[in-house]
């Protein structure tokens, strides 16, 4: 039987994660790096109000990664911010310092930027970001940049953002990168994708979809066909992953 004292807990905090990449991942790496003892665990909660039972449990996880719908409410309850968890104004990872204060970071938009830069020849100039949620802020601070324009595309559009019928022909031909961020088409959801004019798609484009599973999208299938690069989230989770650890062990 492991001795509660001896175990060294990381986690993922989210809602409905069953299937998450961030526990298989860690886990894999751990036993690969025979790190005994060492073990990552999903704290699916209903409520970001739980999250102080998460970090009052023991034993105490030694880091935490966030996800979805809690990268941004998470942020009221950390004692502070990197600066580019601040300007993203979104968590993916929580570091507990040596006086355990929790320390917020943002490691998604290390891991998109990896991703991006090395699937493409040149940087795009012009794009659109399909979701406003947490995971889309990362996406802005990188294509902000990058110096790459680009519009938000919103169910319910605010000021200088689009709404989905917006997206024209006209407006396809302009730009050269389409950046999905919303949950559309995930597992096991997979004939769900954003709704755009795929006809209008060409070889110009590059899409890429935050999602990792299924491992090409609708969204993404619909590109392919019609001459556009895609690329999936698997290598942005590896690389946001990988920093995470980074900061775990600083």
């Amino acid at each position: 039987m492991i001795k509660k004292e001896l175990i060294n807990q990381f986690g993922l905090v989210g809602k409905n994660i069953e299937y998450s990449f961030s526990r298989e991942y860690f886990n894999s790496k751990f036993k690969s790096e025979k790190k005994v003892d060492y073990y990552y665990i999903n704290y699916d909660i209903r409520s970001i109000d739980l999250f102080k039972e998460v970090i009052t449990r023991k034993p105490i996880p030694l880091g935490l990664n966030v996800t979805t719908p809690y990268k941004k409410e998470v942020i009221s309850y950390l004692d502070k911010l990197s600066k580019e968890a601040k300007a993203i104004q979104a968590v993916n990872t929580i570091v507990f310092d040596q006086n355990k204060k929790l320390i917020g970071y943002n490691t998604d938009y290390i891991g998109f930027e990896k991703s991006l830069l090395e699937s493409i020849g040149k940087r795009p100039k012009k794009g659109i970001i399909l979701g406003t949620g947490g995971a889309s802020a990362a996406v802005k601070f990188v294509l902000d940049k990058m110096g790459c324009k680009f519009k938000f595309v919103s169910r319910n559009p605010k000021e200088n953002q689009l709404a989905y019928d917006k997206v024209t022909k006209k407006y396809l031909d302009e730009i050269d990168l389409i950046v999905n961020t919303t949950p559309l088409g995930t597992y096991p959801n997979i004939n769900n994708a954003p709704s755009i004019p795929y006809e209008y798609i060409n070889s110009r484009h590059l899409l890429f979809d935050l999602i990792y599973n299924p491992s090409e999208t609708r969204f993404l299938k619909e590109g392919r066909l019609r001459g556009a690069k895609t690329i999936n989230g698997y290598k942005m989770l590896v690389y946001q992953a990988e920093e995470s650890w980074k900061l775990w062990n600083h």
